[in-house]
């Protein structure tokens, strides 16, 4: 193992996993998500809890002053109006609008939205921690916008009990430096029952935050090759069977998809490379309760990570978050491609009913056939949201035209705009009749 703790196998031949993804929260935690984690972890009983990236909502106004939009832009650059107003009503204006990092930086800034880190990340994981369960955790494209880099984030998170992210400096050089790749991408071995052998294989992957090039990041070339070459048994023989966890998913993702029209009801509007085209889910493939409520925002560079887990042999999962819609788990050529959705409740995301977490349970005769459910918050908590305008207002962001025409697609909203446009149409032509009548009398 990477640290002192040795996960394994119960008694009863089970591991538990709770994937938690994109809570996307500022320096006070929305309580709604912190009720949802509390429950979710109660009701899972996790022997591992798997953090897949964007616990941090870097731009969030909290953090103005710090703000990065993208690797070497300059501090405080590139705020969008969307937060800009947001932080004019929670009281950030002046900062939003001058921060002192714009010219040059200022270090006390920097010095407090470590404290703010430091306090969200406390909040977030105390349902966790205070029940003595381990954690792991990898990044995502908007953690780094605080302006704390993950390898600093990294060393607060180590500061918690229970955190099994390496620190790097310390694996260098040493026996478990192969199962260390990177900040946020490592390897854990789950051993078997009795302790005997390495049963199973959980692989946490950066998968970056934004591309130069534009869109979105993707695994480095360091990253692949290591998740190709690393072997977690004893013996270095047989490939253990394993699933990577990370954020941000590759283009074969596509491949659980079906083109479509684009009056298809349902139907969503690809990504940037794949935005000619409308896609549905794809039902030969994709498990019963998938939902898909958006296209799936991959980087346009393609990597070879799923090649690299082929070629390698024992991986047959690769389970994202990012895409806060979708929960789609879909089977092709023996590899699992799977979504937990948005768990947090400051961002746009499904009704605040169908935000959820996402449980595993493996079987060490048989990792390869596991469980998996989402643990929503109508389930779990029941009662509606502390903020239900901003949820509402998060299920229907329109951000683009695409965006806008996903969510005219959906017959609920369809079905809305039909009965308006009959009661519309229905008032002009009342209004038109009493005109003629008044007419008519003069």
């Amino acid at each position: 193992m990477l640290n002192d703790s040795t996960l394994s196998f119960r008694k009863d031949g089970t591991f538990r996993v709770l994937q938690l993804a994109d809570i996307q929260d500022g320096p006070v935690v929305d309580p709604d998500a912190v009720a949802l984690i509390d429950a979710a972890v109660r009701e899972a009983d996790p022997d591992l809890v798997v953090l897949t990236g964007d616990q941090i909502r870097g731009y969030d106004p909290g953090y103005m002053e710090t703000f990065t939009s993208r690797r070497g832009d300059a501090i405080g650059a590139h705020v969008s109006r969307a937060v800009r107003l947001e932080a004019m009503i929670d009281g950030y204006s002046t900062r939003c609008s001058e921060s002192p990092m714009a010219t040059g930086g200022s270090e006390s800034a920097l010095r407090s939205t470590r404290l703010k880190i430091r306090e969200s990340i406390r909040q977030f994981l105390d349902p966790i921690v205070s029940r003595g369960i381990p954690f792991a955790v990898t990044y995502g494209n908007h953690d780094f916008q605080c302006g704390v880099m993950p390898d600093e984030q990294d060393e607060i998170y180590r500061q918690f009990p229970g955190c099994l992210n390496p620190r790097m400096d310390d694996v260098r050089g040493t026996e478990r430096s192969a199962l260390a790749c990177e900040v946020g991408s490592f390897a854990m071995p789950i051993m078997s029952r009795d302790g005997s052998r390495v049963a199973m294989g959980i692989m946490m992957v950066n998968s970056g935050d934004f591309d130069e090039s534009g869109g979105y990041g993707a695994p480095s070339d360091v990253a692949v090759k290591w998740l190709e070459r690393v072997r977690l048994g004893a013996d270095g023989g047989n490939p253990v069977p394993s699933v990577v966890f990370q954020h941000i998913p590759p283009q074969d993702f596509y491949r659980c998809l079906r083109k479509t029209g684009p009056l298809t009801p349902n139907a969503v509007r690809g990504h940037r490379m794949f935005s000619d085209s409308c896609y549905v889910l794809n039902p030969e493939v994709c498990r019963p309760g998938s939902t898909l409520g958006e296209g799936p925002c991959c980087s346009e560079r393609a990597v070879g990570e799923v090649e690299a887990m082929r070629r390698a042999g024992g991986y047959f999962a690769l389970y994202c978050g990012h895409d806060h819609k979708n929960t789609f788990v879909a089977t092709i050529d023996g590899m699992d491609y799977g979504y937990a959705p948005t768990c947090g409740f400051r961002s746009y995301g499904p009704h605040a009913s169908d935000r959820a977490l996402r449980l595993f349970v493996f079987h060490e005769d048989d990792p390869r056939s596991y469980e998996t459910r989402l643990l929503r918050y109508g389930d779990l908590i029941g009662r509606a949201s502390c903020d239900p305008l901003r949820i509402l207002a998060g299920e229907y962001m329109v951000s683009s035209l695409s965006s806008l025409g996903d969510v005219l697609r959906r017959p609920r909203v369809a079905g809305c705009l039909l009965v308006l446009s009959c009661l519309l149409v229905t008032a002009i032509g009342r209004i038109g009749t009493l005109w003629r009548r008044r007419i008519d009398r003069s």
